[in-house]
């Protein structure tokens, strides 16, 4: 299933080169823009900011979410493979939707990849 924008489950947090070539990421609900040294670190970091955005639901029961609910991703992508356009060997908030569609533990830190995720 094809979970790149413009479906309802494109990653709301986006990211892109600015005027001085450096790689930046915005969402609906920050209230800066994040500054990343690399394609891979913005990579990993827009999908961090959608982990982070979805824990922050699941803390606070009724908040207001940019995205489905844990229980919508269940139910409509579970146990079903999962396509963005990010390069497979990078970061991409598929995995973060793979983990919850398929029910694991979901880790409610601010970051969701693994150190050796954070290279630029």
């Amino acid at each position: 299933m094809v979970v790149a924008r413009p479906t309802k489950w494109g990653n709301p947090v986006r990211f892109a080169r600015d005027r001085d070539g450096r790689f930046v990421v915005t969402a609906p609900w920050l209230s800066r823009t994040i500054g990343c040294d690399g394609e891979r670190t913005a990579r990993r970091v827009a999908a961090d900011a959608l982990a982070e955005h979805l824990a922050e639901r699941r803390r606070e029961p009724g908040s207001r979410g940019y995205y489905p609910s844990d229980d919508e991703i269940r139910a409509e992508l579970g146990g079903r493979d999962l396509a963005c356009w990010c390069p497979l060997d990078q970061p991409c908030h598929a995995d973060v939707l793979l983990t919850i569609a398929n029910d694991a533990k979901v880790k409610d830190d601010v970051s969701f990849f693994s150190r050796s995720d954070r290279g630029s």
